[in-house]
């Protein structure tokens, strides 16, 4: 039996530009894709933490260290330039293999830039 898990994500990126009449997807800095370990077209979740608004796309390889995270097409009514999102992506996993398995998450500070990849807990 295999379980669905957390393959990574970018936590708390800043939407820095929406193309309404650009073909659908999400183009995201090529170095922030790898280090989370995804690849272009590869489906993706986003959780639009300033609307709620919560989609479903595909990624496309944007200009390493440019910082663009950009919401393209009909995704454009559902994140604009400034918001803050959660890029999510899942894969299978054998589940005997969860309890071992541990995601590659990136956080980034306002700019897109990486600041560190495990949580930071929150004062109780």
């Amino acid at each position: 039996m295999h379980i669905t898990v957390l393959q990574g994500k970018i936590h708390r990126a800043t939407v820095t530009k929406s193309r309404l009449d650009y073909e659908g997807s999400i183009t995201i800095d090529k170095d922030l894709l790898d280090q989370v370990g995804l690849v272009e077209y590869q489906q993706v979740q986003v959780y639009n933490i300033t609307s709620g608004h919560r989609f479903e796309t595909y990624t496309i390889v944007g200009e390493p260290g440019s910082g663009v995270i950009q919401v393209n097409g009909a995704a454009a009514h559902l994140a604009k330039e400034g918001d803050l999102v959660i890029i999510a992506a899942y894969m299978q996993i054998p589940m005997e293999d969860g309890p071992n398995h541990q995601p590659r998450n990136v956080y980034v500070d306002k700019a897109n830039r990486p600041t560190h990849n495990k949580p930071e807990l929150l004062p109780v």
